[in-house]
C-alpha cells in the first residue's frame, strides 16, 4: 500500500488546517493595538474587528459545499490559498477599520471553504484503518499555526514599533503561497471523479496510486452507495428525514465545540492572562505556553483516535473541560494566582486537543453519506462558525476593560461554558455512535437505517 503518497496528499490538503489557526489567533496579538489605533467601541470592535473574519468564515461554509462539488476538491483547494494570500497583505496594508474588515471578511470566507473541502477530501481518499489520523492530520495543522502565531506575534513584537501588529498579519502571506503551489501536485479525489464526473479510469487509477488494494471492488461499493443516494446531492434533499439523525449528530459537535469556549479563549488569551495581572508581554509569552499545549496533545489525539475511538476521546475531553473550566471560574472568583489559573487554562486546551479538537472534523466528515458529503460538512462547519462568530462578537461587550458588563466578574463566562460542557457528556454518553475502523459506505449504511 502506498502509504507514503496518501500520506503526503493529506497533508497538503491538511495544510489549509495551517492557515485556518494561523489566521484564527493572530488577531489576538493586533487586537490592543488596533483598538488605540482606531478608538472604536466594544461592539465596533467586536463585529468589524475581532469578529468580520468568523462572519466571512460563516459564509465560506455554508455556501462552500456548493462549489466543492460542481468543481471538485482540488480546484476549490485551490482557490482558498488565493483567497489566504490576498486576505493577509490586505489586512497588513490597510489604513481604516473599514478596508480591515473587507480583507479580513475575504480570509474567513477562505478558512470557512477550507473547513468544508480539505476535511471532506481527506477522508475520500483515506482508508478506514487511517481515516481518523489522516482526518485529524486537519485539526493538527490548525494547531500548529496556532502555536506559530502565537510565537509570532511574540517575535515580532518591537519590530516595527506602532506597525507590529501589521507584520503580524502579513507574514501570512507566505504560507498561504507556498500552500497554493503544493496543491498543484495533488490528485483530484476518486469519490468525486465516480460520484459527479463518472470518470472510473481516473478514478481507479488514483486509487491504485494512494494504495487501495482493490480498486475495482472499491469503486463498485462507492456505485452502490451512490446508486442508494442517487436522489440526494441538492439542499431540497439534505434536510429530509433520512438524514434527520446525521444531521443533529453534525450538528451538537459543532455546537458544543464552541460552547466549550474555545475560540474565546484563543482569540482573547492575551486579555484574558492580563486581567490575572500579566502585563501585554508576558501575556503574550504565555499565549504561546498555550499554542504548544495544544500542539504536544493533539500529538496524543492523533495518536488515540484510530485507537480508543471518536465517542471515548470526547468522554474523556468532556471531563477535562469540566475540571478545567469550573477551576478557572473558581480562580477569577477568588482571586487565586496566576499560576493556578494558568495551570487549568493549560488543562482547558489539553481537554480541548484529545477531544473536540482531535475529532470535530474527522467526525463530520464521515459521518456523511458520498452524495452530500459535501454539503454535510458545509453544514456542520457552518454551525462551528456562527457560534464562533457569535461568541467573538459579544466577548468585548462583557470583558471590555472600561465598559464591560462582566469586567469585574469574568468567573461567570467559564461557569457557564462548564455547565455546557456538562451537557456535551450527556450527549455523547447517550447520542453519539463510534465510526473508527468503519468504511464510509459501511458508514451510511449504519447511520441511515
Amino acid at each position: 500500500m502506498n502509504q507514503n503518497k496518501l500520506f503526503r496528499y493529506s497533508i497538503v490538503a491538511a495544510l489549509a488546517g495551517f492557515i485556518f489557526g494561523f489566521d484564527t489567533v493572530v488577531i489576538s496579538g493586533a487586537n490592543q493595538p488596533i483598538k488605540d489605533l482606531w478608538h472604536t467601541s466594544p461592539l465596533f470592535h467586536g463585529f468589524f474587528i475581532m469578529s468580520m473574519a468568523l462572519w466571512g468564515t460563516v459564509l465560506g461554509s455554508i455556501f462552500g459545499g456548493i462549489p466543492t462539488e460542481k468543481f471538485g476538491r482540488k480546484k476549490v483547494l485551490l482557490w482558498i490559498g488565493i483567497l489566504f494570500a490576498i486576505s493577509a497583505i490586505g489586512s497588513a496594508l490597510a489604513q481604516d477599520p473599514y478596508s480591515f474588515s473587507f480583507f479580513r471578511f475575504i480570509g474567513g470566507v477562505g478558512i470557512g471553504v477550507s473547513s468544508v473541502v480539505a476535511p471532506t477530501y481527506i477522508s475520500e481518499i483515506s482508508t478506514p484503518a487511517t481515516r481518523g489520523r489522516l482526518g485529524a492530520m486537519y485539526q493538527f495543522n490548525i494547531v500548529f499555526g496556532i502555536l506559530i502565531a502565537f510565537l509570532s506575534n511574540y517575535f515580532l513584537q518591537g519590530v516595527g514599533g506602532a506597525n507590529d501588529w501589521r507584520w503580524m498579519l502579513g507574514v501570512l502571506a507566505i504560507p498561504s503561497i507556498i500552500y497554493t503551489l503544493m496543491v498543484l501536485g495533488v490528485p483530484e479525489s476518486p469519490r468525486w471523479l465516480i460520484s459527479k464526473k463518472n470518470d472510473l479510469a481516473k478514478a481507479k487509477e488514483i486509487l491504485t496510486v494512494i494504495g487501495v488494494e482493490n480498486p475495482v471492488a472499491e469503486i463498485g461499493a462507492i456505485i452502490e452507495s451512490n446508486e442508494r443516494e442517487k436522489a440526494a446531492g441538492n439542499i431540497s434533499q439534505f434536510f429530509i428525514a433520512k438524514n434527520k439523525k446525521i444531521i443533529a449528530l453534525a450538528f451538537f459537535i459543532a455546537f458544543f465545540n464552541q460552547l466549550s469556549g474555545i475560540n474565546f479563549i484563543l482569540y482573547y488569551a492575551p486579555e484574558i492572562l492580563a486581567k490575572i495581572g500579566l502585563d501585554e508581554k508576558h501575556s503574550l509569552l504565555n499565549s504561546i505556553a498555550i499554542g504548544g499545549t495544544n500542539l504536544i496533545f493533539t500529538f496524543v489525539g492523533l495518536y488515540l483516535i484510530d485507537r480508543l475511538g471518536r465517542k471515548t476521546l470526547l468522554m474523556i475531553g468532556s471531563i477535562g473541560y469540566i475540571i478545567s473550566l469550573g477551576m478557572v471560574a473558581y480562580a477569577f472568583k477568588t482571586g487565586a494566582s496566576p499560576v493556578f489559573l494558568m495551570a487549568f487554562l493549560l488543562l482547558f486546551i489539553a481537554s480541548h486537543a484529545i477531544g473536540q479538537g482531535a475529532v470535530i472534523w474527522v467526525f463530520i466528515a464521515e459521518i456523511f453519506p458520498n452524495k452530500i458529503r459535501a454539503l454535510g460538512q458545509s453544514f456542520g462547519a457552518s454551525v462551528h462558525w456562527v457560534f464562533a462568530a457569535i461568541i467573538t462578537l459579544i466577548t468585548p461587550v462583557f470583558l471590555d476593560k472600561t465598559n464591560g458588563i462582566l469586567r469585574d466578574a469574568p468567573w461567570v463566562i467559564f461557569a457557564f461554558l462548564a455547565g455546557m460542557m456538562v451537557l456535551q457528556l450527556i450527549w455523547v454518553l447517550t447520542r453519539m455512535p463510534e465510526t473508527k475502523g468503519v468504511s464510509l459506505e459501511e458508514l451510511e449504511k449504519k447511520l441511515s437505517a
